[in-house]
């Protein structure tokens, strides 16, 4: 009976086409047989060296004078190799093999995989860590034959105009604005940062965030470093009850029962907040808690939350090392973004200010703290600041530093009601952003000389009349 095996060997030395689309993608390792292993390493050898298939002369001639094989092994690999040249001529489905290849190499990583995590797990000396089981198997898992070789762009416009019209899946905000900005919301496979000083409202405005996507009947995981469990699920409560925060302790419970029930109904999705360490876990611990999540739960988060990315560690970066600020937070935030993407979700997260930054009423990406590769690596970047006037408004600003989803001069700044009692987030009326400098606003002003209308209160104070 003629093996698979066999059928790609021929395929890679008498088929062009199949041998292109397939050698990225296979490994000797995959082979079962060893002389099917050494006749795989010389076709895969001789198509790297010379840039075309070998032919069956070329092939007989480099096993004849190898002499790293025994002469065993060189007797055996001719045989193979003439037995698949009288079978040349027998057609093969191009489709259909390489499909079949597909499946064969998922199954043999997958094999392997397994293999190599029951020796980790009986290896005595523990030199390798069971923490790399997962990425193993996880690697395992997404061997795939990706056809795709670039984006043509002459003959590929027809799909190109499918994707400017296509309805791209989001997350939405609650707040008006924010989902003006971000075009409808927060895509998949990205990272959005919030930028603000201490006790501005980072962790307030990620937990209003979550509360309404746990509403909207979204999946959401909450990882925190900074706050207990506790402390991050009494915030939602805040908002999610209708509670003052400080009135949880008081209230009855009977009411709280009530109150959370009705909850219930409105909502079909599931809040996980998980604790961490301060400076202690990394992608690393994330991705196995989600696949932990999911192996035990079935649970598969719409959004992560991540508390905040300055007090993450690094995955590639072992603690300790002799490295800089700037590079240990610029590897958390691509390792961050990574995860995004390989888990298909948005990211929220939040950095700090510097010291001029905080006591800054209008900072820019420079006042990022530590590291200026954290905004280079973020999608949507904004900062949250409140003055004293703004707090007596309970008003927060916000304003764009960087967005990837939309033109960011456009409401570059505005402003959003804070309830700090309830840790809730809401649109105010359009009047308080009247007196905006840069809100990408137009009026009904007439055309300056420029042929332009002026923007809203152009040279006004920026903190100047704002409304409740």
């Amino acid at each position: 009976m003629k093996r698979l095996e066999t059928t790609i060997l021929k395929s890679l030395i008498f088929n062009e086409d199949f041998a292109r689309k397939i050698l990225p993608f296979i490994k000797v390792e995959y082979f079962t047989d060893a002389i099917e292993k050494i006749v795989f390493n010389e076709i895969d050898s001789h198509i790297q060296e010379y840039k075309h298939l070998p032919t069956y002369e070329s092939l007989v001639i480099n096993f004849t004078e190898s002499k790293k094989l025994s002469e065993d092994q060189v007797s055996e690999s001719i045989q193979m190799i003439r037995e698949i040249n009288a079978d040349k001529d027998e057609p093969t489905d191009v489709d259909w093999l390489i499909n079949q290849t597909e499946k064969f190499c998922q199954d043999r990583a997958l094999y392997n995989a397994i293999m190599q995590s029951v020796k980790i797990l009986d290896d005595k000396t523990k030199k390798e860590d069971k923490g790399s089981i997962p990425k193993l198997l996880s690697d395992a898992l997404g061997v795939s034959f990706d056809a795709s070789v670039g984006h043509d762009y002459i003959d590929d416009s027809s799909s190109r105009y499918d994707f400017y019209h296509r309805h791209e899946s989001k997350i939405p905000f609650d707040l008006d604005l924010f989902n003006k900005i971000t075009k409808g919301g927060l895509p998949k496979k990205t990272l959005n940062i919030a930028l603000a000083g201490t006790g501005v409202g980072k962790s307030l405005f990620m937990c209003h965030v979550a509360g309404s996507c746990l509403s909207q009947g979204l999946n959401v995981l909450y990882i925190t470093m900074e706050m207990a469990e506790e402390r991050i699920a009494e915030r939602i409560d805040a908002n999610l009850l209708n509670i003052d925060i400080a009135d949880l302790n008081s209230i009855s419970k009977q009411d709280y029962d009530r109150k959370f029930s009705a909850l219930r109904v409105k909502t079909q999705g599931k809040l996980i907040i998980k604790e961490y360490p301060t400076a202690s876990s990394s992608a690393l611990h994330f991705r196995a808690l989600l696949n932990e999540l999911q192996l035990k739960k079935s649970f598969k988060p719409d959004i992560i939350f991540i508390d905040y990315l300055n007090i993450c560690a690094s995955a590639r970066i072992k603690p300790g090392a002799n490295v800089n600020s700037y590079s240990y937070i610029k590897a958390i935030a691509e390792e961050l973004r990574g995860l995004a993407v390989e888990f298909d979700v948005p990211i929220m997260s939040a950095t700090q200010t510097t010291r001029s930054g905080f006591t800054s009423s209008d900072p820019g990406l420079e006042d990022t703290s530590e590291s200026f590769g954290l905004p280079a690596t973020a999608d949507f970047m904004f900062a949250l600041i409140s003055t004293e006037e703004l707090e007596q408004l309970n008003q927060l600003m916000i304003k764009q530093l960087k967005n990837r989803y939309n033109d960011p001069s456009y409401y570059k700044r505005f402003v959003v009601g804070i309830d700090r009692a309830k840790m809730k987030l809401y649109d105010v009326e359009q009047t308080a952003q009247d007196d905006l400098v840069d809100t990408g606003q137009v009026d009904d002003k007439p055309l300056n000389s420029f042929g332009d209308r002026e923007r809203l209160s152009g040279t006004k104070n920026k903190f100047g009349g704002f409304k409740v």
